[in-house]
């Protein structure tokens, strides 16, 4: 059955009331993980069109390159390097307004110019990051790091 996500105009917050129940619904009874993070990654990029949505997947000391919508990425992120790698290492939701300021940053993409990265936590243990780029300066705040979470905890459902 084809999936047809309902686009949302208005504010950020009404887009993702509106988005947040079609999701559940596309994960609902969806025991795969990976497909699950395809999904999530395509109604994101289509609801907003961020330059860059996807996941990493702990896998040893490495984040390893998951489902994304975007420009190609960085295969591997080590724990504690760039954006990524330190939301993992300190288990919190960071929000990048400029790129360049943050240390160590990792540019996958010239075109880069924000990032929000939350960690996806299970049981006590990161188990992967949601990593979103636009190449706007400053296009996340607290309400995306809230609502984003909220989608990220319809992957236990």
């Amino acid at each position: 059955m084809a999936e047809e996500l309902i686009i949302k105009k208005g504010t950020r917050e009404e887009q993702y009331l509106e988005l947040i129940p079609q999701i559940a619904a596309l994960v609902a009874g969806e025991p795969d993980l990976i497909a699950n993070l395809a999904n999530i990654s395509a109604a994101l990029k289509q609801q907003f069109g961020w330059l860059w949505i996807g996941f990493y997947l702990v896998k040893g000391d490495d984040l390893v390159l998951a489902p994304f919508q975007g420009p190609i990425a960085c295969t591997r992120i080590r724990k504690g390097r760039g954006v990524c790698g330190t939301a993992w290492e300190q288990m919190k939701t960071i929000i990048v307004p400029d790129v360049n300021a943050f240390p160590g940053h990792i540019s996958c993409s010239s075109l880069s110019k924000s990032e929000i990265v939350i960690p996806i936590i299970w049981n006590g243990e990161v188990i992967g990051v949601l990593d979103i780029d636009d190449s706007n300066y400053s296009a996340f705040d607290k309400t995306d790091e809230l609502f984003l979470t909220e989608i990220l905890g319809l992957l236990r459902s």
